[in-house]
């Protein structure tokens, strides 16, 4: 959430910066109820101190002896009014935090202008694609009949599910075990295993809710129950009302598990195979870090990303998001998207992402400083990797022309020393 002093103080920035995201904030309602604001909180106040004075004036004249009853009226009367400011007080603080939920977050300087993907600056590119000496296949022809089943996946379940058996769910779990292993063993991430199921207060934490309600998965028989979106939702709140020391920052975590999307804004787009889907696996790296690290540590963050796919061999391309293709929390983001040769295209494969205080403030997570302030921190999330994408480009880019897959190096181990799979 965006602080309100910078609202208040400086409306024309905020205004200016949001519209490089899209965004219209409504100047009208929202200069109309803060000026309600003031307004009603004078007034109280107000009302407040006479009511204290009156009540003196009472105990004064209680101790002379003297008649009380017309000062006890005006009291009442005051305590009347003063109840009234404070109903329409509190209802119109309301208004103003539920306006203050729906503005997204500023986007850093460097974000580029644009209104939509068009509008995304590659950084960099790493790795060629491969030239094939045939025709490459999608991963949905590759494993066909061998592993990947979409088919009994849909009677199971429904349209946008998979059921992997034998060698493609051991490749699944090889790839997200190396991931694992190289985030805690080489990038410093503690390993985390977190609830599958969060509540409506960690959505609106990590900026979910209340705007993207209809993305998410929600549990029937309770309104405040929803299958996870991303591990960043649970992960990162792990910090909500929590003050930490500044000697304990930063945390850096990293947690597997599956996530459940929606994908109500998807409809028609991705429907064949497994780059859209309703349910799938991520490694999820997320950092709680001084704000003065903030943008050091989103460096180190994609950084961390970009080494698996390295190391795996995978070619892939960081952009920048433009402001109009910023999430709703971001202050930056840098999408990492690993070249697929059935689409002759990249596709997003992680994205990484500083939220600077915005998640924090509407979180309240805290550190106390050496000198016993109390700041908000800053939060980092990036996907180190989405393991079905990871997979799809595996079964792609080191496809054979006989339909099996070759194993990249770093797998091996986890393959039982297997140097290709799906062979016939």
């Amino acid at each position: 959430m965006l602080d309100p002093k910078l609202l208040r103080n400086n409306i024309a920035f905020v205004t200016q910066e949001l519209l490089r995201r899209g965004f219209a904030l409504d100047i009208d309602e929202y200069q109309s109820l803060e000026a309600d604001r003031r307004s009603l909180q004078a007034e109280t106040e107000n009302l407040q101190n006479e009511r204290n004075v009156k009540s003196k004036l009472i105990g004064q004249a209680k101790a002379k002896g003297e008649d009380v009853s017309p000062l006890l009226a005006e009291v009442s009367g005051l305590g009347e009014k003063l109840d009234l400011a404070k109903k329409r007080f509190g209802e119109v603080r309301e208004q103003l935090e539920q306006l203050l939920k729906s503005v997204p977050n500023l986007p850093d300087a460097s974000v580029p202008e644009g209104e939509d993907e068009s509008g995304n600056i590659t950084l960099r590119e790493c790795g060629s694609p491969r030239v094939f000496d045939f025709k490459p296949l999608d991963h949905v022809d590759l494993g066909d009949g061998k592993g990947l089943d979409f088919e009994t996946a849909v009677k199971v379940s429904g349209s946008r599910y998979v059921i992997m058996t034998g060698e493609l769910a051991k490749l699944q779990r090889a790839l997200t075990q190396y991931m694992l292993d190289i985030h805690t063993s080489q990038h410093g991430y503690t390993e985390v295993y977190v609830p599958y199921i969060v509540n409506s207060d960690s959505l609106f934490g990590t900026g979910q809710l209340p705007k993207f309600a209809e993305d998410q998965f929600q549990v029937a028989g309770d309104a405040a129950s929803y299958l996870i979106p991303t591990a960043e939702v649970p992960v990162t709140n792990i910090y909500r009302d929590v003050i930490l020391d500044e000697s304990e920052l930063p945390k850096l975590h990293v947690c597997h598990s599956p996530c459940f999307r929606s994908e109500a804004g998807s409809y028609g787009r991705d429907t064949r195979g497994m780059i859209r889907q309703h349910q799938f696996e991520k490694v999820e790296m997320v950092q709680v870090v001084h704000p003065s690290r903030s943008w050091e540590a989103f460096d180190m963050l994609t950084s961390h990303a970009e080494a698996i796919l390295q190391n795996l061999g995978l070619p892939y391309r960081a952009v920048n998001l433009c402001g109009g293709d910023l999430g709703f929390s971001s202050a930056k983001t840098v999408d990492l998207e690993v070249w697929l040769p059935s689409q002759n295209e990249y596709r997003e494969i992680s994205s990484c992402s500083n939220f600077l205080e915005f998640q924090a403030r509407r979180m309240q997570a805290r550190f106390r400083t050496a000198s016993g302030s109390v700041e908000l921190v800053h939060t980092l999330n990036g996907s180190g990797l989405a393991v079905g994408r990871t997979l799809v480009a595996v079964l792609e880019n080191y496809q054979n022309s006989d339909g099996s897959i070759s194993v990249p190096d770093v797998l091996r181990t986890y393959l039982d020393g297997k140097e290709s799979i799906l062979v016939s």
